[in-house]
């Protein structure tokens, strides 16, 4: 099944036929905490961030209270579908750029679901673009998930509140990592 979805994907048959150039990105200071890999003993993964990075992530897109990077060693595979009851299951574990995320999460490894009326588990998805494509009005942007078993990049809600609930990016999506709940769902 997974070889003739990478055959049909345009996104993986245009990365085939004219692969994209990494564009060198220019160093930006980060809003999410950073974690430090020189102590002997393990860090959090997830640690509250500083006032004055809660006041820059708040005027770049919202707040954020996780980071993407980490010494996370949870790697297991995980098949989908998308738990649809996953709300009453797990807890918030955080919030990236206002966007809520849903535990467990122990980066780069095991990054959860994020989302609130479209969700994503990030675990589970494979970055193939189907639900980006069919969104009729680009909810999702691509964001960089480096180390992720899966996939190095995942499909971002950025303009989840922009959602009118179609479904086209639930029904399009392979390993169906993808969730639509009604707004008060």
């Amino acid at each position: 099944m997974k070889d003739v979805h990478n055959q049909l994907c345009s996104v993986k048959r245009q990365n085939i036929v004219t692969p994209v150039a990494q564009i060198p990105q220019k160093s930006v200071p980060s809003t999410a905490p950073a974690v430090s890999t020189t102590s002997s003993q393990p860090q959090p993964a997830l640690t509250p961030p500083s006032a004055e990075q809660t006041v820059a992530a708040t005027s770049s897109g919202g707040q954020t209270t996780i980071s993407l990077t980490g010494s996370g060693t949870s790697y297991s595979k995980i098949e989908g579908p998308i738990d649809p009851e996953f709300k009453s299951k797990r807890q918030v574990a955080g919030m990236y750029q206002g966007i809520k995320v849903w535990s467990p999460v122990d980066p780069p490894g095991q990054l959860g679901i994020w989302g609130t009326e479209v969700t994503v588990d990030f675990d589970i998805c494979i970055a193939d673009g189907a639900c980006i494509e069919a969104c009729p009005v680009n909810v999702f942007e691509w964001l960089d998930t480096p180390g992720h078993p899966a996939s190095e990049k995942k499909p971002f809600m950025i303009r989840e509140k922009d959602c009118i609930f179609c479904m086209a990016c639930e029904n399009v999506c392979p390993p169906q990592c993808v969730k639509i709940f009604q707004k008060n769902q």
